[in-house]
């Protein structure tokens, strides 16, 4: 059991607003604002190398909070600066022949799709969308069934910015192993809130960030490469970090994950990171996963009963993220007139997720999710400000 009562002692920003946005950018606990806090104090006070060099165990201790985390190997993790950097970095690295196929889902994230479309116009390949279930998620007998020899990668989406989706993720990897094919997973609305288990889901590559549900602060993010990876796969850029410049005419990949970094980065942010990421284990991921969805769907059934509203979920058990439509009143307006009344919830315009928003005729969704330091209180709250907008 989660003492929220601790928690929001534990979490400073719950003092100035009701904040339901985890799924945009969740509330930072004090560890992670004085780990960032502490670092940056110490580069002021001896210079940025210096405090490198000072707090290197420190540092080199994030690789193994982020592999614990997802059970995976420290050699298995690159720091990134986000989700998106880090999913780029695996995805523009693959060695995808012209004619290739990638299969994707409906749900897939814009930033993900923009890039399928970049390397299907530069290198002649060929974008599959998987169709969806009766529930919303991707097909899995669909997914068998495109599963042929010119299959480049399968990428997905777990859990999308909207919809409270949450794709079958561990099922796709077992089709993809089964087929030979490379499997890419965002995990950005993933981490932190639900359990991640790199060998369960049978992934080659995953990204996630830490703004999100592991409540780090913003410019971080990680990706996970399979071990069996990391003797062929070569990334897109490189610096003389990721691959030393050994001779005149020859650089050498180092042997790990660490290949898709560069030399420069913020060391504060990733020792904020490592602070997020303990502070979640020390709670517990499936307590953290079954306070979420006890918030989440009290804020359903909340949404259910006011009038004019559509709650725009999908899937079976859906997850933290509560999306939903108004009728008649500008997404936008109703952000802003709820943040004004001390309630943080956000929007996300049809273009975030375009193939399921068109595929479903979406508006601009509202989204409202809670995080385990929020009240039930605080989500009633929110639902009953919401109804004296639109009366």
């Amino acid at each position: 059991m989660i003492d929220v009562d601790k928690i929001r002692a534990d979490t400073p920003g719950v003092e100035h607003s009701m904040h339901l946005l985890a799924c945009g950018s969740a509330l930072m606990p004090q560890s992670v604002v004085d780990a960032v806090t502490a670092y940056t104090l110490l580069e002021a006070q001896i210079g940025g190398y210096e405090a490198q060099a000072k707090q290197s165990d420190l540092l080199d201790k994030v690789y193994r909070s982020v592999a614990a985390h997802i059970g995976a190997s420290p050699r298995e993790i690159a720091l990134m600066e986000n989700a998106t950097v880090a999913w780029c970095h695996a995805f523009y690295a693959l060695p995808l022949k012209p004619g290739s196929r990638i299969l994707t889902c409906e749900a897939e994230y814009a930033a993900n799709y923009v890039a399928f479309l970049q390397r299907a116009k530069r290198d002649d390949l060929q974008i599959d969308i998987i169709p969806s279930d009766e529930s919303g998620a991707l097909d899995l007998a669909a997914l068998e069934s495109a599963m042929e020899e010119d299959v480049g990668v399968v990428a997905i989406t777990w859990i999308p910015t909207n919809g409270g989706l949450v794709n079958p993720a561990a099922e796709v990897g077992r089709i993809a192993k089964a087929h030979g094919v490379p499997y890419l997973l965002d995990a950005c609305q993933a981490a932190g809130q639900m359990r991640i288990d790199v060998e369960e889901l049978g992934c080659d590559f995953l990204s996630a960030t830490g703004r999100k549900y592991l409540r780090g602060p913003r410019g971080t993010g990680f990706l996970y490469v399979k071990d069996k990876w990391l003797d062929t796969l070569e990334p897109a850029m490189i610096d003389h970090f990721g691959a030393p410049w050994v001779a005149r005419d020859r650089y050498e990949l180092r042997d790990d994950a660490r290949r898709f970094e560069t030399w420069e980065n913020s060391y504060a942010l990733r020792a904020g990171l490592g602070a997020a990421i303990d502070y979640a284990d020390q709670i517990g991921i499936d307590q953290i996963q079954d306070r979420v969805t006890l918030l989440a769907d009290e804020a359903r059934r909340a949404l259910s009963e006011v009038s004019s509203v559509e709650v725009q979920d999908l899937g079976q058990a859906p997850c933290g993220i509560v999306s939903f439509s108004i009728d008649g009143h500008d997404a936008g307006l109703i952000v802003k007139k709820m943040a004004e009344a001390g309630y943080a919830i956000g929007a996300s315009s049809p273009s975030s997720t375009r193939i399921d928003a068109e595929r479903r005729n979406l508006p601009t969704l509202l989204r409202i999710a809670p995080h385990y330091y929020n009240t039930e209180s605080e989500v009633r709250g929110a639902i009953e400000r919401l109804a004296s907008l639109i009366r």
